[in-house]
């Protein structure tokens, strides 16, 4: 809820233009913008090859659900992915590990893919001791969403400590690497794709530190600066 209509309008327009640096880079870029500009979002992105996806989705399709958004009509909108889990949905409006399942569930039904939020709330000591930690609180976030979907869906896991997010730095990159690898050893028996992404205060120049545990980065705010964004493209890339 960082822009208005008009100025999504213009940062989609901006956004669109990278499609074929990302393209040509060979990297795999997202846009999540507000409900009410997805229909604008679909309509810039198309061709472009950006992806498009919403911050949020119900976990019924159709019915008496005032208020909620389903995950068909996201489909139908243009959509191909959809967030869930972030903290601020735990946290703000009570949203606990079975519910982020249910909406996952129904997201991978209308063939999107989830882009599930995971990260532990406290930075609880240090060293392996962190990392255990951080794994012990992760771990029933993923295996309650990799039990809800089916096993050959693809499924996004955007890990990002929550004590990290809006910080000036992020976690440290050998706590990343470490917990990250652990949670896609969780993962690792499924058929389907499974990519994790970090995403706590990245921007420019993280992520080459951070390879050897995610597969790329979930921008936020850092990705206001569309320039920004092109270099993490670049960065990735490389």
């Amino acid at each position: 809820m960082y822009f208005g209509l008009a100025r999504t309008r213009s940062y989609l327009e901006a956004v669109a233009a990278l499609g074929p640096h990302a393209t040509a880079c060979g990297v795999d870029a997202f846009v999540i913008p507000d409900f009410v500009s997805l229909a604008a979002g679909a309509e810039l992105l198309a061709g472009s090859g950006i992806a498009l996806g919403a911050q949020d989705a119900f976990w019924e399709d159709a019915g008496a659900y005032t208020g909620e958004v389903s995950p068909a009509v996201l489909a139908e909108a243009g959509c191909s992915m959809v967030e869930l889990g972030h903290a601020e949905r735990r946290r703000l409006f009570g949203e606990d590990d079975a519910v982020t399942a249910r909406k996952a569930a129904a997201a991978a039904r209308n063939g999107l893919v989830p882009l599930v939020c995971i990260g532990e709330t406290t930075r609880d000591g240090e060293g392996a001791a962190a990392v255990s930690a951080a794994v012990a609180e992760c771990r029933p976030q993923v295996e309650s969403v990799l039990a809800a979907v089916p096993d050959d869906s693809e499924v996004v896991l955007a890990y990002e400590p929550v004590w990290a997010i809006g910080q000036p730095q992020p976690a440290s990159a050998d706590h990343v690497v470490a917990v990250t690898q652990q949670l896609r050893a969780i993962a690792g028996a499924r058929t389907g794709t499974t990519r994790i992404l970090y995403g706590g205060s990245a921007g420019p120049g993280l992520f080459a530190s951070l390879a050897e545990g995610v597969d790329g980065l979930f921008l936020g705010r850092f990705a206001h600066d569309v320039a920004a964004f092109r270099d993490v493209i670049t960065e990735l890339a490389a």
